[in-house]
């Protein structure tokens, strides 16, 4: 996200510094990083389908892109936290209720990082998880449909930065609060003085369960802990299994002018959760319930319908009572990335500000543990001696290291935001390998199954946050940026630029192979449960119930049905149900009304979907197709009459033929 920066003088510092060894080893020219035979490595010919789909967060949109690789292609957006007017979410009746919270209707948020299901550790192909950063959300996409299919907010949390983040088989998505802040559970007093931080504001990691057979999400249990600030986390895998890692910073719970006030120490903290424990702790009834407030929204694919439900339950674990359950490592320096290896022995912290990049050994880590050897405790958790933990440092790798990704080769790949680059080394060896520039000022990066057992070391994706010099300027704002390479090699080549829709944080890639056979085509008619569906032309009708009309409706090339409808009043509630009963794939339909105020729908063949028009006027009204689907798409049109409130005008529809009055 775009931040305001005032002057600070170590602030000015550190860039005159990073300015100075970015002009020495940086690229003199951008045309220098690209490779011969690049443009043959990323065509794709037409007609012929990407390797790999990039699953790719949309930061300030609030939703999901959905890119081909190695082609750099944009296939899809799908629509998520954010209305989307191109297809209707969030503005059909169907859909309202998926971006319903405890705040009521939020028509736009924040999505940064994407978690694709995993089995045994490996990419399934099942779903796609994605955060709400805003107000703390968890969203599930089907990628057999590639659509939002539930959303869950997690209440005790401020600033959903931290998640979602997937255990091996997608037992939970985990969620950490970015912000800390006095707990909103009912029954507490969150008006505190803002200056009583280290006193009343605490943090909370979310285990949010995950049904294996439909995905179905549910609160699972929350950690409470101190009130520092929580970043990005891995699971752990093989042998860590049963432990997640976060890392933390502001351990100095500063509340004001965090640039400076949150840096002041050498090292801040790798936290380590024994999620099993905490499961065992859950289930026995070792945590105390709360009372809280939150909207779990699911969509049905069978009624085309989404429903909201208010819960008002969690269960809270508390480490300071359960002191086998969480454990904090030192490291340096004020951490982002927290990233655990294929072997699921080495745990990367990656400082902001550290000149060093520190690797952490599992079995270090569980051998401490049963040692004992703590440094102290940090509110009553363990600190763990960083010596007896550390599997060793990394040396001068660049300048601020953000995310680390792995090949499956033994070697991982950290991006540096100062110094504009990726960084390749050597995981045991702890050697810089190779560097490879990148086009400006990158964040997080993406190896094709980087974050599983098994990654397919074939790519690796750069998303920048400064495009600069890089496409056709459009005024103050430009394109996103990322960027392939090809790491199949002992080097890191440039093969692609290509452009970004929103400001894409994390991503990941999974490979075609596991999607595209799923991919479902249409909805079958005979399946629709929608409440209001016409399953054909004969089912089509207008029902009134007092001032709601209700309007069974049929689409199909290319004509509705009915459309001719007369007898809407001033006053009236006119809900257009419009089933798509085509049964072709790629054909939608849409739906638009003069003057409503949400424009149109899309429906998808075999799908019901509903707008929703308040006539404001007397007159009679064009109904008409948004979405071209054949020769004769300008011919599927009709007539809405729209009469006085309190007139005689019979309730009559009619397509073609002679028109029917009915009375309800």
């Amino acid at each position: 996200m775009r931040t305001k920066h005032f002057f600070n003088p170590l602030t000015f510092t550190a860039l005159l510094f990073a300015a100075a060894w970015f002009s020495a080893c940086g690229p003199k020219n951008p045309t220098t990083a690209t490779v011969g035979d690049a443009a043959s490595k990323v065509y794709v010919a037409p007609g012929s389908y990407d390797e790999f789909y990039n699953i790719v967060s949309g930061g300030f949109n609030g939703q999901v892109s959905v890119y081909g690789l190695p082609s750099g292609r944009l296939l899809r957006i799908i629509p998520v936290f954010s209305q989307f007017a191109e297809n209707g979410w969030g503005y059909s009746e169907e859909t309202k209720p998926m971006l319903n919270t405890s705040h009521g209707f939020v028509p736009w948020d924040d999505s940064h990082h994407i978690a694709l299901s995993t089995t045994n550790g490996e990419h399934d192909g099942k779903w796609a998880f994605v955060n709400a950063n805003n107000t703390p959300r968890i969203a599930r996409i089907n990628l057999k449909t590639f659509r939002t299919e539930e959303i869950i907010e997690i209440p005790n949390s401020s600033g959903n930065h931290s998640s979602p983040f997937i255990t091996e088989n997608s037992e939970y998505a985990v969620a950490g609060t970015r912000f800390s802040y006095p707990m909103d559970g009912q029954g507490k007093n969150p008006d505190v003085a803002i200056s009583t931080y280290k006193e009343n504001f605490k943090g909370t990691v979310s285990f949010v369960s995950i049904n294996p057979e439909n995905g179905r999400m549910g609160i699972g249990f929350q950690v409470l802990l101190p009130g520092v600030n929580f970043d990005l986390s891995r699971c752990g895998r093989g042998p860590s299994h049963d432990w997640f890692f976060f890392s933390c910073y502001n351990t100095e719970q500063a509340n004001t002018l965090l640039e400076v006030n949150a840096s002041q120490k050498d090292k801040d903290f790798i936290m380590a959760v024994n999620w099993k424990k905490c499961e065992e702790y859950a289930k026995a009834g070792k945590g105390r319930k709360e009372q809280v407030r939150y909207a779990h929204n699911v969509y049905s694919d069978e009624t085309h319908t989404g429903t909201s439900t208010i819960e008002n339950e969690v269960i809270v674990l508390d480490p300071k009572e359960l002191k086998d359950i969480v454990y904090f490592m030192p490291c340096p320096k004020s951490p982002h990335g927290c990233d655990v290896d294929p072997t699921g022995q080495y745990i990367v912290g990656s400082g902001k500000l550290a000149a060093v990049i520190p690797v952490f050994s599992f079995d270090k880590i569980q051998k401490a543990i049963a040692d004992r050897n703590f440094e102290a405790e940090y509110e009553g958790i363990p600190v763990l001696k960083y010596d007896a933990v550390l599997h060793g440092e990394v040396q001068k790798p660049g300048l601020g290291p953000l995310h680390t990704e792995f090949d499956g080769k033994g070697n991982a790949y950290t991006s540096f935001f100062v110094s504009s680059e990726i960084v390749k080394w050597d995981i045991a060896k702890l050697q810089v390998l190779d560097r490879v520039p990148t086009y400006y000022s990158i964040g997080h990066l993406c190896v094709p199954g980087g974050p599983t057992r098994k990654p397919h070391g074939k790519y690796v994706i750069a998303y920048n946050k400064i495009t600069k010099d890089r496409y056709l300027p459009t005024g103050p704002e430009l394109t996103q940026s990322a960027q392939l390479y090809d790491i199949s090699g002992d080097k890191m080549k440039l093969l692609l630029d290509f452009p970004t829709t929103g400001e894409p944080h994390y991503a990941e890639a999974i490979p075609a192979s596991l999607v595209q056979p799923n991919s479902l085509k249409i909805f079958k008619i005979e399946e629709n449960k929608h409440p209001y569906v016409a399953k054909g032309e004969k089912e089509a009708k207008v029902v009134r119930e007092g001032n709601k009309v209700h309007v069974y409706m049929t689409s199909i090339r290319s004509h509705f049905t009915p459309d001719n409808i007369e007898g809407v009043k001033l006053g009236d509630e006119v809900y257009f149900h419009v089933t798509n009963l085509e049964q072709d794939w790629d054909v939608p339909h849409g739906f638009a009304v003069k003057g409503s105020n949400n424009s149109e729908i899309l429906i998808m063949p075999g799908e019901t979907c509903t707008l929703k028009w308040v006539p404001d006027r007397v007159g009679v009204v064009p109904i008409y197709c948004t979405d071209f689907c054949s020769a004769l798409h300008q011919e599927m049109q009709g007539y809405v009459r729209v009469s006085p409130a309190g007139s005689n005008v019979p309730l009559k529809w009619t397509t073609g033929g002679t028109p029917e009055a009915n009375n309800f």
